[in-house]
């Protein structure tokens, strides 16, 4: 079932449900500002408490909110107790809201308020949504709890008695509106926002009523809460909610009860959470009454559904796990005059249960204030920013590295291993990652070959430290110069050294993998890879030369959390010669050294040719993880502190999507090598993309920049 209270789009006249042209513009590139307030309580005082509320959407929608939520039975009081059965108190609670919603009828943001109404001789506890002066709808709480210091049961039924698809009148003057916990409010023009809601205690339960919310398409579930404060309650009420919103793969908005409800036997703090995917957004201090505002990615959500398979089997199993067929998945909505089609029959099946309110939720209104994200973009978004965190996954990091590398020795009987080692980081994190191995295995470190091949390019800063890290990590060192090896080379396919163009870096390259491999073959010995994530979704690696080993053990690393494993190890090293030389490492430029020094120096600088690493990981991250588009990953950059202008960011932006089509190949036949992080470019596991895939979409996309 179908409502709509549409409003024409101002820009492209879209109308009718026919499609809005302006979704960037409107939606922010698909972020929704919420709110959570906890406005004082005068318990049992309905005027009162409905200015108190009247003020708060104001003052929300002032700072740009869409949705602001509101605590459990806000308009009466959550510690009424027997007053409920008063006439005169219910009667005031459903004039008072009436008067909420005139009063804030001019402005464009949904709100959520919590009253008592009674219905075919029950009450029930429940959530009034509001839009333009109009009820839109009334969520009834589903599970009412009766222990502790709740008794609930006292005064309200529960939402699961009332009949399928019923409608109630709010008062005697207004129509009838949907009544039940079957309701999603949409807005009309871009089918990721959605919104449901449920109250307190149904976040609790095991059988949450948000989960099938969830599966029915609400990307926002709204909870109206008065949940009284305990000491070591906000920790687990915080965790509830952010684990509560990874499980359903939405964001969660969390508004709780605060000052002035009655302190007879309890106490409330006002504890209002924003969290969206399991991360936390925003978080209000206990008894501050503050008001907390995010903005959530409802296309990070939208995606991350997308790509996780088994949200559609759970909505099949929520449907009774019956498949519709796909002819019979299509549906005409003549409310919306469009075509309405699932590629799931089994989430069409449960979705098409919810009864669907479509109205014009992501206002134009909101311009002016809604420039500046509420929220915080991460500049780094593979290194966690708190330090602790960091540190715990620096280790994990090693750890995994270090298993995985230790079970395929022991799988092919190998009990050496063979790493390039060039006193760059890459080389060096592979080194510390082997040792751990070989310590799992009871190996001894002199079994772990370091070969350092200096050539035209190798400065004396990184053959020195090549040869201290190898010694202070108790591995072999062998040194064997390749520039005679590479020079007959290029006698034989008839090229001029003084010519340094790619033949001259990538003969280095390959001369350098081919004496890896026969020392492996030599020392039945396996050939670690050095290559990270970073240079795998750029190409920057030599096909078969750099690009090839036998375990890639920093393959799904990118660079800029490389740094970081490296600095953590530098930090936790039992031996200050140790710490010394991989401070050192880290203060190099990152460089493939294969042109000649420039006095001593490195000539050579990576990201003076890719671009560099800190935006490239950045848009990686969003590419991969979200699959977002360019526009998005370019407007999330500008949110952040990155040290490179707009028009830097575009030039790397193109330089980036032209790289990672067009080396595909390179990745298509890349290593084993154990997926460590969020993301992995494997082609047996995370991304399998054709090697002549175009990137002309993507780059058009880019031309519109500015």
């Amino acid at each position: 079932m179908f409502y709509k209270h549409s409003i024409l789009c101002k820009t492209c006249q879209a109308i009718d449900g026919t499609g809005c042209l302006c979704y960037n513009e409107r939606m922010n590139y698909g972020f929704f500002r919420v709110a959570a307030a906890s406005p004082k309580t005068v318990v049992a005082d309905c005027s009162a408490n409905a200015d108190a509320i009247i003020a708060s959407v104001r003052e929300a929608h002032a700072k740009g909110a869409s949705l602001v939520v509101f605590p459990e039975l806000c308009v009466t009081g959550y510690t009424c107790s027997d007053l409920f059965f008063q006439r005169t108190l219910l009667s005031s609670a459903i004039f008072e809201t009436e008067r909420i919603a005139s009063e804030c009828a001019s402005l464009p943001l949904v709100f959520a308020v919590g009253l008592p109404f009674a219905f075919d001789g029950a009450l029930y506890n429940c959530a009034a949504l509001i839009f333009r002066g109009t009820i839109l709808a009334l969520v009834p709480k589903t599970f009412i709890p009766n222990h502790g210091e709740f008794y609930e049961r006292r005064y309200f039924a529960s939402g699961k008695t009332l009949p399928p698809h019923a409608c109630a009148r709010f008062s005697e003057q207004s129509p009838c509106v949907p009544f039940g916990t079957d309701i999603l409010l949409c807005d009309e023009h871009h089918e990721d926002v959605a919104i449901a809601a449920e109250i307190c205690e149904d976040v609790w339960a095991a059988l949450s009523p948000s989960t099938r919310h969830a599966l029915s398409g609400a990307t926002v579930i709204a909870n109206l809460s008065a949940s009284n404060e305990v000491v070591g309650k906000k920790h687990y009420r915080r965790l509830l909610v952010q684990s509560h919103s990874a499980k359903t793969m939405s964001a969660y908005v969390y508004a709780d009860c605060g000052r002035g409800e009655s302190t007879q036997d309890a106490v409330f703090a006002g504890h209002n959470l924003i969290a969206e995917n399991g991360v936390l957004l925003a978080e209000s201090a206990l008894f501050s009454g503050e008001m907390i505002v995010a903005d959530v990615d409802v296309e990070r959500i939208a995606a991350e559904r997308c790509r996780t398979t088994t949200c559609a089997q759970c909505a099949e199993y929520e449907a009774g796990g019956a498949f519709v067929p796909h002819d019979a998945c299509s549906a005409t909505d003549s409310t919306r005059n469009s075509s309405v089609s699932c590629t799931h029959a089994a989430m069409h099946s449960t979705r098409s249960s919810y009864r669907k309110i479509y109205i014009d939720i992501c206002s134009y209104e909101h311009a002016s204030v809604y420039k500046n994200l509420a929220r915080t973009i991460a500049a780094h978004p593979f290194v966690p920013s708190d330090e602790k965190e960091l540190d715990e996954r620096c280790h994990d990091i090693l750890l995994m590295q270090a298993e995985g590398l230790a079970q395929r020795l022991s799988h092919i009987g190998a009990q050496k291993a063979v790493i390039g080692l060039s006193g760059g980081l890459d080389s060096t994190l592979a080194l510390l990652a082997t040792c751990r191995a070989f310590d799992r295995c009871a190996l001894p470190r002199s079994n772990i070959f370091s070969v350092t091949m200096p050539c035209f390019g190798t400065t004396d800063r990184t053959y020195n430290n090549a040869g201290t890290l190898a010694h202070e990590t108790g591995a072999t060192l062998l040194e064997i110069p390749i520039a005679e090896a590479v020079r007959i080379h290029f006698r034989d396919i008839s090229h001029d050294e003084t010519v340094h163009d790619v033949t001259y870096e990538n003969a280095q390259a390959r001369e350098r993998t081919q004496v890896l491999m026969d020392i492996a073959n030599k020392e039945n010995a396996l050939v670690v890879g050095t290559g990270d994530l970073s240079e795998l979704a750029l190409g920057w690696c030599t096909y078969n030369g750099d690009h090839m080993s036998m375990y890639g053990v920093n393959s799904s690393i990118p660079k800029t959390l490389v740094r970081h494993v490296v600095s953590f190890c530098a930090r936790t090293a039992e031996r200050e010669t140790l710490a010394a030389v991989l401070n050192d490492i880290l203060a190099t430029p990152v460089s493939p050294e294969l042109l000649p020094p420039r006095t001593g120096k490195i000539a050579q600088k990576t990201e003076d040719i890719v671009g560099p690493y800190d935006l490239h990981d950045f848009y990686l991250y969003y590419l991969l993880r979200f699959g977002f588009s360019p526009e998005k990953i370019l407007f999330l950059a500008d949110a952040t502190d990155l040290p490179f202008s707009h028009e830097e960011k575009i030039t790397w932006l193109r330089v980036f999507y032209k790289r990672f089509f067009s080396q595909q190949f390179k990745r298509s036949c890349m290593p084993d090598g154990a997926k460590v992080g969020t993301i992995s470019l494997s082609p047996r596991s995370d991304w399998r993309m054709p090697s002549d895939a175009s990137a002309a979409a993507w780059l058009k996309a880019i031309e519109t920049l500015s």
